[in-house]
């Protein structure tokens, strides 16, 4: 277990706390946080801006992670593996989350689950046929819009909401068509590899 693989850990640990923060019952149970009043029309949930700081750092943890382990040279299967899961996990959950809440389209997270599952699939059957499947500039892109959308959605898109300009919207919705099309490309790139399966 080194360095890389904990800071990958501690994203997960981060993660199960912005899930217990963002479903957690507070005003059942009589611990309902503070709300904020931006331009006496926007009401703002202190959960919500909590879990977005939080959030962030998870984010920052996803780029700490992977430039240790390449600078230490301590790239292992494990840390991939982990790190994958670690970044599907905190994206997706939130994401639900956030769909069930009212806060975003439930189309968003249909599109993008679907399409991590359909490019895991194909990573898995190219990697079993030797092939190595790099990330493309399409994914990075998406996944920066995505991380970008998801933040400015938990702090209630501000500033831009009080302008209603709604950019952590547009952010998302870039994300899902950036989303589709990478996993068009790593079809593409990798149809070899799938019809030798007998598909």
């Amino acid at each position: 277990m080194n360095l890389p693989n904990k800071i990958t850990l501690s994203r997960i640990f981060l993660t199960v706390l912005i899930i217990v923060i963002l479903i957690f019952p507070f005003d059942a149970t009589g611990l309902s946080l503070p709300k904020l009043f931006v331009n006496e029309t926007i009401v703002v949930d202190l959960k919500y801006i909590v879990a977005g700081v939080l959030f962030i750092i998870a984010s920052i943890t996803d780029f700490i992670d992977g430039f240790l382990a390449r600078r230490r040279n301590a790239v292992t299967d494990f840390g991939k593996m982990l790190d994958a899961i670690a970044d599907k996990v905190l994206v997706n959950c939130i994401l639900v989350i956030l769909a069930a809440t009212g806060f975003i389209h439930p189309i968003i997270p249909v599109i993008i689950i679907f399409r991590d599952t359909v490019v895991d699939s194909i990573k898995m059957i190219a990697g079993n046929k030797g092939h190595v499947v790099a990330a493309i500039k399409c994914g990075k892109w998406k996944t920066a819009c995505m991380m970008l959308g998801i933040t400015l959605t938990l702090f209630y898109n501000l500033p831009f909401e009080t302008w209603n300009i709604q950019v952590s919207d547009i952010l998302l919705i870039i994300a899902c068509v950036l989303s589709v099309v990478s996993g068009i490309q790593y079809y593409q790139m990798n149809k070899d590899a799938i019809m030798e399966t007998g598909f």
